[in-house]
């Protein structure tokens, strides 16, 4: 990509329930990335009963790129993550919509350059995670969703039965650390993935 090419623009989505330590420890690094395109972090509270409110709102008056919203309490939810990502999604208001954990933020201050690098038209779903030893990012790039869908769905077999440790490993969707697809696309990468 060169200069004259408009960056990506991402909004990163992360549901939290009780993680106020966690929001006060990594949340910062989240926010202070080293990128020149536009970036917005959306926190989704699921009605959290510790201090997470109040770090949330601390950190809004220094740090622009952060929105923050809730999910209300209802005493009938059958998937309040999916619902929390779901309220992020529609919160969104770039092209690129990136789903993560705040336990599993970026080692580095140059996540979303990486990132930027690897998004293109013509990919719909981008799975990474990082490698332990050397806080390396990896990434699996998918032209269309169905695609991934079929990965994972293989990758279910083999995890369901003795598969082959390095498929479970690298294809399951709970060894990802981030999921990157197109806004557009999120509802349909929630169904996927959640």
């Amino acid at each position: 990509m060169n200069n004259s090419e408009k960056k990506p623009t991402f909004s990163v989505v992360i549901a939290v329930h009780d993680q106020s330590q966690e929001l006060e420890q990594s949340l910062p690094q989240l926010l202070t990335q080293q990128y020149d395109g536009d970036y917005e972090v959306i926190v989704v509270d699921e009605s959290s009963t510790d201090s997470s409110n109040d770090v949330l709102k601390r950190l809004k008056t220094t740090h622009q790129h952060l929105y923050t919203t809730f999910l209300p309490k209802y005493q009938f939810q059958t998937n309040k993550r999916r619902l929390a990502l779901t309220i992020g999604v529609k919160a969104a208001k770039y092209d690129w919509v990136i789903f993560t954990d705040i336990d599993t933020l970026p080692p580095t201050e140059t996540w979303l350059q990486e990132l930027a690098a690897s998004v293109s038209p013509s990919t719909e779903l981008i799975l990474g995670y990082y490698r332990q030893k050397k806080d390396e990012l990896r990434l699996r790039l998918y032209e269309q969703v169905e695609q991934a869908r079929k990965t994972i769905s293989r990758a279910e077999h083999w995890r369901e039965g003795k598969g082959r440790r390095w498929m479970r490993h690298l294809l399951t969707d709970s060894n990802y650390d981030l999921i990157v697809t197109p806004t557009g696309r999120g509802h349909e990468t929630l169904r996927l993935f959640c």
